[in-house]
Formats: structure tokens, sequence, C-alpha cells
């Protein structure tokens, strides 16, 4: 059940947000094996003047942070990173040197889910554990 947050600059049509939203849960679902129904997803725009980035990137600069369940391989996490910036390359066609993720893992007690129940006395239909 990860939680994504996506931060772009503000200006971008609804297709290219729903790309970004589209690549970035395709990733998850193909890396991490998530059911595709798991879809938490948020998308801020901020003002230029709202969101500083090095001079080297461009307006299509996007930080994502994906709030997830520890249990992943550092080979999971790599793939997640590869298959984003594969996506998100292809469409809507950001640069890989524009786009930052990164990945929270807080433990299972700190998860209140399916009407307030700790996420670890959750039992899940998919391995965490990848």
């Amino acid at each position: 059940m990860p939680l994504v947050k996506i931060e772009i600059r503000k200006g971008f049509s609804l297709e290219y947000k729903k790309a970004i939203l589209d690549g970035v849960h395709q990733a998850l679902v193909d890396a991490l094996g998530i059911p595709d129904r798991d879809r938490f997803q948020r998308i801020y725009e901020l003002d230029k003047g709202d969101f500083e980035c090095p001079p080297d990137r461009s307006h299509a600069v996007t930080m994502i942070q994906i709030t997830m369940f520890p249990g992943r391989s550092f080979e999971a996490k790599k793939k997640l990173y590869q298959n984003i910036i594969q996506n998100l390359g292809e469409n809507p066609g950001i640069v890989g040197n524009d786009i930052m993720i990164i990945l929270l893992e807080p433990p299972m007690e700190n998860w209140g889910i399916r009407g307030g129940q700790p996420a670890c006395e959750v039992d899940f239909e998919f391995k965490i554990d990848v």
C-alpha cells in the first residue's frame, strides 16, 4: 500500500499529470508486485517561486516521495527507480536528471489501516518482502 506524493511546477496539462501518475503506479506494480488496484497517489503543483532546484534542472523537475511498508530488497528498489525513470521518460517525456525519488519506510506498527488496525496485524494478499 504505497502512498505516493509527487511535486511538480504549475503549468502542466491534465494529460501530463495523468501520465506521471500512471507511470509511477505501473513501476510500483512491476517492481514491487503491488496489486494494480492499490493506488494512493497525489500530485502537488507549486509555483516556480515555491519550488527551487539546481540550475541544471528543467521546468519539468519532478520529486517523487513514496511511503511504503518496509521489507523490499535493495534490488527491488533499484528496479523501482529504473522503472519510474523509464516510464516517465517515455510518457510524458521527463528526462531522468529531472526526477528525484525518495522512499520512506515507517515500521508496520506506525500504519493504521483497514479501520484502524496496525498494519503489522493485517494479513495482506501480496508479498512485501520482494
